[in-house]
């Protein structure tokens, strides 16, 4: 869906005293061995400011990226550092990866240095966490359900089994639910990475529509922490903020859907959504330079969790740039070379791969061609999938071509009888419901999926809001999606 509209580092002057190390030690309160270890040293002091360095050891499964925050006290602000991408955000300090020292074996340990300044005491980090785990500290053994926590309340570990998306015992499951627009676009525009409160009861509020699945909207350049970007919203801070997220949405039961959504590539051909070569609107394709190291990225992070389920890239259109429908399919599904698209198109048969390589076998989606709301050639050209758990994705509003029964019989339901099908977006720009009324009958009859556009408070006549509070206020329009969820679920 289209959206509304909307320091230098410091050299070290001076010598610098040294005054010995001031190292915090790795305790545990039985003694077992942390799933991660820091030793935070303070090397060299000086008025004003100070040395450091953190030694971390990897104690868990390999890990093939590690991101390290801690926070600094006594209004202590980094300066540079080396050894790691270093940033700073308020009182959060995160040291990310460089490409040379990314992997991590289980017991392989990498060391990283910064300089910061300070005006006063020795305070050091209270707590350190690498990749959301906290270290230093014993590994908790995961808690046993009982009668007020069963463990039916965590959601599921998605796969496909013929056309039914199940879970881990066999059963037939649903997703239902909402997307959270703004982390593709706030970020790029400078203005924060997502568009109004996520705090738990923001989360919250979504669950207590009976929503089951939130589809979380992303951009590749924030992701990967590309130059053009504002370093307080990219890279290590953009990906925190998302598993942040995820991890929010897990905790009320409900299965996050992490989506690409604005990619880097200049197009201004037919439709083109803005002539800007960053990943700042809806691009035809994803493009070959940056989209398969994003999806590497993000199934290196999220392979060890297979709730989650990804979303390949939001509204392919390239039958608006191509001259037929054959070469749309094509490059939909081979990328290269596609006629009236001036970039090397990544196909989705290069980001199947792209997850797959990493070893990653969570659920994919792949929406169609016609901003994913023509599947008419997705069985012919669906991409092959090492791991079997591939389903289709497919996008409807009352302004598509596809947006009757006559339409959904024909072209939906034959997709539907072979693959799970999810609508990852469904809505209207009448400020009402009753064109998704008839959507959501449809795929209810048949035991379909659907997400509602959005969870965002905007202006419906600019963009389908399915609320006017983040207390889960619906709009209009929302009480449609919200009755229907709370029939099915409540």
């Amino acid at each position: 869906m289209r959206h509304p509209p909307r320091s230098v580092l410091l050299a070290v002057v001076g010598a610098v005293a040294l005054v010995g190390t001031v190292t915090v030690p790795v305790v545990t309160a039985s003694g077992a061995t942390p799933a991660c270890s820091v030793e935070y040293s303070v090397t060299g002091q000086w008025d004003g400011g100070f040395q450091g360095s953190v030694n971390i050891t990897n104690n868990t499964a390999a890990v093939s990226s590690w991101s390290l925050t801690f926070d600094f006290a006594d209004g202590r602000q980094l300066r540079q550092g080396w050894n790691a991408k270093w940033s700073q955000s308020g009182t959060t300090v995160t040291a990310a990866n460089e490409s040379y020292n990314g992997s991590l074996a289980t017991g392989a340990s990498v060391s990283a240095g910064f300089i910061a300044s300070r005006s006063s005491g020795d305070a050091v980090p209270a707590s350190f966490k690498l990749n959301g785990t906290t270290c230093n500290t014993d590994v908790e053994p995961s808690p046993t359900p009982g009668p007020t926590d069963p463990a039916e309340d965590a959601p599921p570990a998605l796969r496909v089994s013929g056309n039914k998306l199940v879970d881990s015992g066999g059963t037939a499951r649903r997703l239902l639910g909402v997307n959270r627009s703004g982390g593709e676009f706030m970020c790029v525009q400078g203005r924060g990475i997502f568009d109004g409160p996520v705090d738990d009861a923001s989360v919250k509020a979504i669950a207590d529509w009976k929503a089951n699945t939130v589809r979380i909207p992303l951009n590749e350049e924030c992701w990967l922490g590309l130059a053009n970007i504002n370093p307080a919203y990219a890279g290590a801070n953009y990906i925190n903020a998302v598993k942040d997220l995820v991890a929010k949405v897990k905790a009320h039961g409900m299965t996050p859907v992490v989506e690409l959504h604005w990619t880097y590539g200049q197009y201004t051909g037919n439709s083109a959504g803005c002539s800007d070569v960053h990943a700042s609107c809806q691009k035809p394709m994803p493009d070959m330079r940056y989209t398969p190291s994003f999806w590497a990225s993000v199934a290196n992070t999220f392979k060890s969790d297979r709730t989650v389920v990804f979303d390949l890239f939001n509204e392919p259109y390239p039958d608006r740039a191509t001259a037929t429908t054959t070469q749309a399919w094509q490059c939909w599904r081979d990328g290269g070379s596609c006629p009236g698209i001036g970039y090397e198109v990544a196909g989705m048969q290069d980001l199947v791969d792209s997850v797959r390589d990493t070893g990653a076998t969570n659920l994919i989606l792949a929406g169609g061609i016609a901003y994913s709301n023509d599947l008419s050639q997705w069985l012919t050209y669906r991409p092959a999938d090492p791991a079997g758990n591939l389903a289709a994705a497919w996008h409807v509003y009352n302004f598509n071509t596809c947006s009757n029964v006559s339409c959904w019989n024909s072209t939906l339901a034959p997709v539907a009888a072979q693959v799970p099908l999810v609508a990852g977006e469904i809505g209207e720009n009448t400020c009402a419901h009753g064109f998704i009324d008839q959507v959501m009958k449809w795929f209810d009859d048949r035991g379909l999926s659907y997400l509602g556009w959005t969870w965002n408070t905007w202006d419906c006549s600019s963009g389908p809001s399915l609320i006017s509070g983040y207390d889960g206020t619906p709009t209009a329009f929302g009480t449609g999606l919200r009755d229907r969820l709370r029939a099915l679920n409540g």
